[in-house]
């Protein structure tokens, strides 16, 4: 299983439980698919607030890829980022730990979007 379904299946298995419907406005923050529209939108800014709460830790999913992995119970390790950037599709300086762990985040949530989950339009930029 690809690091990113595991991501996914930690956000949207977690939508199985009662969630909060997205905002009103969440059609417009959605990345655009290749393909149908999805039918419903997971939640993912509310699960993972949620989630987060919950551990009683100060984790910044909305802006760092390693606090996202933790809350997702992932390994946040450097190694393990560059796997999942090479998944992706990175072609930077997989070197530059910073320059891959902002586009790393901003690709993940792009994905989350792009596969039916609502995410606030701060993370998609």
């Amino acid at each position: 299983m690809s690091i990113f379904s595991k991501i996914k299946d930690a956000i949207f298995g977690k939508a199985e439980a009662a969630t909060p419907p997205p905002p009103a406005d969440a059609p417009q923050v959605v990345a655009a698919a290749a393909g149908p529209t999805p039918i419903s939108l997971v939640n993912c800014e509310a699960i993972l607030d949620s989630a987060c709460k919950a551990t009683g830790q100060e984790l910044n999913w909305r802006t760092s890829i390693v606090d996202l992995l933790k809350l997702c119970g992932l390994d946040s390790s450097l190694s393990h980022r560059q796997e999942l950037a090479k998944e992706l599709g990175f072609s930077g300086d997989m070197g530059d730990s910073a320059s891959m762990n902002i586009w790393l985040h901003k690709e993940v949530m792009s994905q989350l979007a792009a596969n039916g989950g609502y995410v606030p339009t701060e993370a998609l930029s």
